[in-house]
């Protein structure tokens, strides 16, 4: 539960951050982290295309250098893009003024007021610095679909277990997802609106 659903503790670290939407409405915010990837991204647009749903984006500015045409794919269909660094680079491994170049550096692609910090962390003074500049999106339930320990059907249980009103949920539009997203996200999205949830976009 710790990785799936971060307990208030660590929610407490980084207080302006949005790790939950308004709890009274029953709706979740769909993510996606590290594409765009011409063998997910286009395929998750799709789904999405299927159900006629948004989602949010957080991209990792070389991997939008490499593929300006998934890049365009996503804008092109209503999708919110946010920024997830240029290199996927993790907080604690870098300097501070490396980290904010390389958030810049995304941003010269991306253009867009979000931020999602890769793996979730970075430093304070990271924190400070960009928190005035993005909104910082984290997250209420994390599918894990990257992990190599579950399967597609538990990564649906994750969703199904932990999901709330005003989840930020966190998918990733990887390689390393592929397998588990294929099988999760269609079944995640259909028992959502089974259950009642609106999907929504951040402001």
């Amino acid at each position: 539960m710790f990785i799936e659903q971060p307990p208030l503790l660590l929610r407490w670290i980084y207080p302006r951050a949005l790790w939950r939407m308004d709890k009274n409405v029953k709706a979740v915010y769909l993510t996606f982290d590290d594409g765009p990837i011409p063998r997910i991204t286009p395929w998750v647009l799709d789904v999405l295309d299927r159900y006629g749903i948004k989602a949010t984006f957080f991209l990792v500015g070389d991997n939008v250098r490499k593929h300006p045409e998934e890049f365009q794919m996503i804008l092109d269909r209503g999708h919110r893009v946010g920024n997830h660094t240029f290199n996927h680079f993790g907080g604690f491994k870098h300097l501070d003024c490396d980290y904010l170049g390389n958030t810049e550096k995304a941003n010269e692609l991306i253009k867009s007021n979000l931020f999602r910090p890769p793996h979730g962390w970075m430093s304070w003074g990271q924190y400070m610095a960009l928190r005035n500049r993005y909104r910082i999106v984290m997250w209420d339930l994390v599918t894990r679909d990257y992990s190599k320990r579950l399967n597609g059907p538990q990564v649906l249980g994750k969703v199904k277990k932990y999901v709330r009103n005003g989840s930020i949920i966190t998918f990733h539009d990887s390689l390393k997802s592929e397998a588990n997203l294929k099988y999760a996200l269609p079944k995640a999205i259909e028992w959502l609106l089974e259950q009642g949830y609106e999907f929504k976009v951040f402001d």
